[in-house]
């Protein structure tokens, strides 16, 4: 079994929850790395401007100078989105991360758009999947002697919840990459649902969402299959169009996750804090659907995954989440969150293709 290590959130006048992290991720054996002279990824999302649930950038610092300490030259990285948003280009990237913390002053690194200016500047990647023949991967991020993945891990509509492999895949993936990733199903409306409120419509980053006569239609022959437009509809008249396609997707993801971090060192880290019910993508974030848990990590990124999934399942339902409202008992939680997801087949079909085990040992860092 693969070993995760957790620590709480208490702290004291004595330990920091900074603290805490870096006794964390060294207990983990992240200075077993060999971080001498290399270029090194740390893979984050800054959160688009709007969100407050995205990790704080005090959070990288620590790991940032962690590396530098053992010779290492991290930068701060992501992709650019398929979506409308503050994020879609590599100026408006930079700006989004600079406006929510991520600046030299406060990290102690510099931060890098992975595909570039466009989201055009990639690297194929071999992968030789059962989905995936070559992973699409932001150039940064490919070219990196080793990455680490620092992720804020939530629940997501069409994943069922996000953590460090979709950090990975997703995230890693340059903009054609995440096309890729989203192609196997395209939202479709639900007309008896529909009141053409048009939030739909502004989301869409291709012109593919019309409305007339006050109901809202999709052309496939534009649409992308991002899924904003299902995140968005105040009336759930958006849906996938098969449940399938949310699994083919956290199969692609898993790929891209393998061509990511293949042949590289890695650690993974997760901040299961403001869990909230939808990812970071978003220019607002809903109220957490459990307690703040705490933080994990790891060398393996499926049984961290697995850990802080089951960690959430153990906390009791925040009083006025969306969780409260959808749960039914027994169910997972995030399963209720976002019904038709199911993350397990991600977690399952990473660990299939060999990137970490379902399995782990727990270790608690005191």
């Amino acid at each position: 079994m693969s070993e995760v290590f957790f620590t709480d959130l208490k702290s004291s006048n004595e330990e920091s929850i900074l603290s805490k992290l870096k006794k964390l991720v060294k207990m983990a054996g992240f200075e077993k790395i060999n971080f001498k002279d290399k270029f090194t990824a740390i893979k984050i999302h800054f959160g688009e401007p709007g969100n407050m649930a995205f990790i704080r950038a005090q959070y990288a610092r620590v790991i940032a100078d962690l590396v530098i300490e053992n010779g290492g030259k991290p930068f701060l990285t992501d992709c650019n989105t398929l979506y409308v948003g503050g994020r879609k280009n590599g100026i408006d990237h930079l700006e989004s991360a600079y406006r929510n913390g991520f600046v030299p002053y406060v990290t102690g690194c510099h931060v890098i758009i992975a595909d570039g200016l466009r989201g055009a500047d990639e690297e194929p990647v071999f992968v030789g999947g059962e989905y995936v023949e070559s992973a699409k991967i932001g150039k940064a991020i490919a070219d990196a002697d080793i990455v680490i993945s620092m992720n804020h891990f939530k629940g997501h509509e069409l994943t069922g919840m996000g953590g460090a492999l979709k950090n990975l895949g997703m995230g890693s993936g340059s903009r054609a990459g995440k096309m890729e990733m989203h192609s196997s199903g395209k939202p479709s409306v639900y007309a008896e649902k529909c009141v053409g409120c048009g939030k739909c419509k502004a989301i869409c980053a291709h012109d593919a969402i019309k409305i007339e006569a006050k109901k809202a239609s999709i052309n496939h022959a534009h649409c992308v299959g991002c899924g904003r437009c299902l995140a968005v509809c105040p009336m759930d008249a958006i849906m996938a169009d098969f449940n399938q396609a949310n699994d083919v997707l956290n199969k692609k993801i898993a790929e891209y996750a393998k061509a990511v971090i293949s042949g590289k060192e890695h650690f993974h880290i997760n901040f299961v804090v403001d869990v909230s019910p939808a990812c970071d993508c978003h220019a607002c974030n809903d109220i957490p659907i459990v307690s703040d848990v705490g933080i994990f990590a790891s060398f393996d990124p499926v049984a961290i995954d697995v850990a802080s999934a089951e960690a959430v399942n153990q906390q009791a339902v925040a009083p006025g989440s969306v969780l409260e409202k959808k749960h039914k008992a027994g169910e997972d939680y995030f399963d209720s969150v976002s019904r038709g997801t199911n993350w397990r087949v991600c977690t399952d079909y990473a660990s299939k293709i060999g990137l970490g085990d379902t399995s782990y040992e727990l270790i608690r860092c005191k």
